[in-house]
């Protein structure tokens, strides 16, 4: 693993930056941040930081390290963006939802759920990370599943009954995905008050160690531990 590892996670309404699980630092985004936004307010956030690389979680569709999507709550111009020029540091970009995924796994089959802005998710087993696209699922009302788990739904139709909504929906994934365990993170998730069986609460500090372990290799190949999908 590099050490000195910088943890960028791009949020819809705030980016974070950690360089241990009780470091951090951060800016606000939103639907105005360009990419040039974000490296202007990167750099004048980290001029006292002394980081070796950097690990970015992206609020989109990222496939070998690389932004195939605009993101649904940023600007435009993210796609193909280069990170790596821009910060000037060896740098590893991932879907914002896997990284959380990522730092959360444990053992066996574990689908993340990220209850945010929208809805993040990913699948991690046997060292492979797949990061999901869940949120544009078709669902009730001829509507997309992020649209009732997600913030509008939460404020359409009120704590209660969202609440009903994401259990019901947990445990039908759950299902769906063969998976051991489901973990719940985003910043929605603390609105949970009981959970399933086979159901556990995240902790949004996990993508810190998402972030590192995006750079640890194998001792025998030197090749990375996990292969993202």
């Amino acid at each position: 693993m590099k050490r000195n590892v910088l943890v960028v996670d791009i949020g819809g309404t705030q980016v974070k930056l950690l360089m241990s699980v009780r470091d951090k630092l951060k800016f606000d985004s939103g639907p105005e941040m360009t990419p040039r936004d974000f490296v202007k307010k990167f750099h004048e956030t980290t001029p006292d930081l002394k980081f070796a690389a950097v690990s970015i979680g992206f609020p989109s569709v990222v496939r070998e390290g690389k932004i195939v999507k605009e993101p649904k709550h940023l600007s435009k111009g993210w796609i193909g963006f280069n990170f790596g020029r821009a910060l000037k540091k060896p740098t590893r970009v991932i879907n914002d939802a896997a990284m959380q995924a990522l730092g959360s796994h444990v053992r066996g089959r574990m689908l993340f759920l990220g209850l945010g802005t929208g809805l993040g998710a990913a699948l991690v087993w046997n060292n492979n990370l797949m990061p999901l696209e869940l949120g544009d699922l078709p669902y009730r009302g001829h509507r997309k599943i992020e649209d009732w788990l997600g913030k509008d739904g939460l404020e359409e139709l009120g704590e209660k009954a969202w609440r009903k909504e994401v259990i019901y929906c947990v445990t039908q994934l759950k299902l769906s995905f063969v998976a051991d365990t489901v973990v719940l993170g985003g910043g929605n998730v603390k609105k949970m008050a009981r959970l399933p069986r086979g159901v556990k609460r995240g902790d949004n500090r996990n993508a810190f160690l998402g972030g590192c372990r995006l750079w640890e290799t194998d001792r025998r190949t030197g090749q990375p531990r996990w292969r993202i999908l």
